[in-house]
């Protein structure tokens, strides 16, 4: 059986600075929605609309204990984000080195002595 596609992507479901809070919560383990709930300001229902979001994106999964929802961190869709951001890193690492060869350069043009020529 195939699986259903996603509402959501990852890129989406992290976009938003209380998913990702979720995120960070739920790395320390399973929780219920009541005990996420417990760390925002806002409602169970809000919180539980991100926690859709988040599902729907292959970022958590959700059991039913008894009356209970209890949700748990799938990291594996966060791949995809690595495997984008490591792009830009190498850009950002290229970028980086060519500022220090320039920094480097003028420090040396400033510290060798001035020739005849140039005085």
């Amino acid at each position: 059986m195939t699986e259903p596609a996603k509402k959501h992507d990852v890129f989406q479901a992290i976009a938003d600075p209380t998913r990702r809070s979720l995120l960070q919560l739920l790395d320390r383990g399973e929780m219920p929605v009541t005990e996420l709930s417990s760390h925002f300001a806002m409602s169970r229902t809000a919180v539980s609309k991100h926690l859709h979001i988040l599902a729907d994106a292959g970022l958590v999964k959700e059991r039913k204990v008894g009356r209970e929802t209890r949700y748990r961190l799938e990291p594996e869709p966060l791949l995809e984000l690595k495997r984008w951001l490591a792009y830009y890193e190498r850009y950002w690492d290229n970028k980086m080195a060519a500022l220090k060869r320039l920094v480097e350069e003028a420090d040396e043009a400033t510290e060798r002595p001035l020739r005849d020529d140039e005085r």
